[in-house]
């Protein structure tokens, strides 16, 4: 008597046939190449312990440095006296200033953090007729790399030597007109764009003598 035949391999070759192509169709790719779902995740933290850097004592600062393509905020501590910087907008830019020039602690590092910000690089006040609050660098602020500038940007503007309204203004040290920067969710998410700035307004001048009666 004659075994009927099953057919097996043949229909195994069809079946597979057929689960490629519905896989294929559903959209699910058989190939082992990685699929480009968009950017991928930071793998650095991103976060160290507050005061990471510098002595117990002194102002206690906060600075913007880089982490992952982003600004994101570490706690420092000036090694200057608090009473010597509090209160004077352009001792505490001066003190932000040298932490933002400092290479990160091995802890920051290890973190993912660094800076943009490099030296020789000073601030001062503003000029005669700049508005009030005005901080001048020895550079001119267009002339820095855009991440440098976002991350004194930020960091000014965070602090009491900023103008209030998360903003600063920045002047150079020629004779042009300083702006206002103002520090964003976007500046911060894409420090490497252009730093938008608007002029500031000018110094209120004295109002004119009234005309005799």
């Amino acid at each position: 008597m004659r075994r009927r035949r099953t057919g097996l391999p043949g229909q195994a070759l069809v079946l597979g046939a057929v689960c490629a192509a519905l896989l294929t169709g559903c959209g699910i790719r058989t190939t082992s190449v990685p699929v480009d779902a968009g950017a991928a995740p930071s793998r650095v933290p991103c976060s160290v312990a507050d005061g990471s850097q510098g002595s117990a004592q002194g102002l206690p600062l906060r600075v913007y440095l880089l982490c992952g393509a982003q600004l994101e905020a570490v706690e420092r501590r000036s090694p200057l006296p608090e009473e010597k910087v509090s209160g004077d907008p352009v001792r505490t830019a001066s003190a932000l200033l040298a932490q933002l020039q400092s290479e990160p602690s091995e802890e920051e590092r290890q973190a993912g953090f660094s800076t943009a910000v490099k030296g020789p690089l000073v601030v001062g006040g503003g000029h005669r007729g700049d508005p009030a609050g005005t901080l001048r660098l020895s550079r001119q602020p267009e002339d820095l790399p855009p991440t440098a500038l976002a991350q004194i940007v930020c960091t000014f503007a965070e602090s009491t030597a900023g103008a209030g309204s998360t903003s600063v203004v920045l002047g150079g040290p020629g004779k042009y007109e300083p702006r206002r920067y103002s520090c964003t969710r976007e500046l911060k998410e894409r420090p490497e764009s252009s730093v938008a700035s608007v002029p500031a307004a000018p110094a209120a001048s004295a109002a004119p003598p009234a005309p005799a009666s």
